[in-house]
């Protein structure tokens, strides 16, 4: 998987075993020689994650898991978007991105705080691990709620202590790791690549 987030990597490897898909062994960048790592200039998610499965695949020569994903809020016109990890400027600072989310909503009313998580999940299968051909396959998944006015809980990472799923009370940083994947965007959209995982599995 490219990625060398622990909790990602864990997510994943729920997924996998809930799903029964097993002989598959999961390693992240930190298990793999170090490579170039393009900078994520796609103007979708779904084009940073295929960029960076491409990579991975390609320096390694396993089958590769990357995953590009954000938040998108409607008053904001659907921003931070794919900037979501740099949104205030420094990359992965979730304090200060959630802050600065919050101050952009601050005169925004309640029933105008609505916002979804995204995870574009993409597996490139290099030539010669299943087939005589490159498999890709690129999966999106969404995650509707709205924005709370101050974070709360000390789970997951990211925009979750300040998101509130559609029908909970609780924001996605107070939920248990079963309840997120249940209904994540990263949770759906690794569901959704199930099928083609599945051919990787002994």
């Amino acid at each position: 998987m490219a990625s060398r987030n622990a909790k990602k990597l864990r997510e994943l490897e729920r997924v996998l075993s809930g799903a029964g898909v097993n002989g598959v062994e999961l390693v992240g960048l930190d298990g793999v020689p170090e490579y170039p790592e393009a900078p994520e200039t796609g103007a979708t998610f779904e084009e940073n994650a295929l960029a960076k499965a491409r990579d991975g695949a390609a320096a390694t020569g396993l089958a590769c898991v990357a995953d590009d994903s954000g938040i998108e809020i409607d008053a904001l016109n659907g921003m931070p978007g794919v900037l979501s990890a740099r949104w205030s400027g420094s990359h992965g600072d979730d304090a200060a991105n959630t802050g600065l989310v919050l101050a952009q909503l601050g005169d925004v009313p309640d029933e105008r705080r609505g916002a979804g998580f995204v995870s574009a999940c993409a597996l490139v299968i290099p030539q010669g691990v299943v087939s005589d051909q490159i498999r890709e396959t690129v999966v999106r998944g969404e995650w509707r709620g709205s924005i709370a006015r101050e974070p709360a809980g000390d789970g997951g990472f990211g925009y979750d202590p300040i998101f509130v799923p559609d029908g909970e009370n609780r924001s996605a940083a107070q939920l248990t790791a079963e309840e997120k994947d249940a209904q994540s965007h990263r949770g759906r959209a690794l569901t959704l690549l199930l099928p083609a995982l599945r051919a990787l599995a002994p």
